[in-house]
Order: structure tokens, then C-alpha cells, then sequence
């Protein structure tokens, strides 16, 4: 197996790890919707996302990583307001 190959490995068996960590989150997004459902919440909740961030920010130790990890989470986070939004307005 040459680097190009083991490469791909990696990043094909880190991508499964990946989609079963989103299912996981989204499951967990969606009880978040429905308790601030419950109890007039709003979607955006500014406090947390900073929190979010700051933490996963500390979790990368590569500087030149680390933005693009923030990056990620921001991506991540915007996908979860949208899919709250879509369960809020099914219910």
C-alpha cells in the first residue's frame, strides 16, 4: 500500500466514525429542540455557541488546525439550528 492509499484508508474509516458521531449529535440536537420547545426558548442561543467553540478550540493542540476545527464546529453548529428549525416547524 503506497502513502496515497493508506491516506484514503484513514480518512474513509475516520469519515464512518464520523457519520455515526453526527447521527449521534443530531439525535441529541433534537432533544435540545424539543426541550426549548417546551419551554419558549429560542433556536440561537449566542452563550452556548461561544461556549462550544472556546471549547473545541482548546481541544486542538495543532495552531494551524485549530481555525479550521472552529471552522468546523461553526459549520456543524449552523446545521444544528437549521435541522431545530425544521422539527420546530413539523410539531
Amino acid at each position: 500500500m503506497n502513502l496515497l492509499q493508506e491516506a484514503r484508508q484513514i480518512i474513509n474509516e475516520t469519515d464512518a466514525q464520523m457519520a455515526q458521531l453526527f447521527v449521534k449529535r443530531m439525535q441529541a440536537v433534537q432533544m435540545v429542540a424539543q426541550y426549548k420547545k417546551e419551554n419558549n426558548l429560542p433556536i440561537f442561543d449566542p452563550e452556548r455557541e461561544e461556549a462550544v467553540i472556546q471549547s473545541g478550540a482548546a481541544r486542538v493542540e495543532d495552531e494551524t488546525l485549530r481555525g479550521y476545527y472552529v471552522d468546523f464546529l461553526k459549520d456543524t453548529m449552523a446545521i444544528s439550528k437549521k435541522y431545530q428549525q425544521d422539527i420546530l416547524e413539523k410539531k
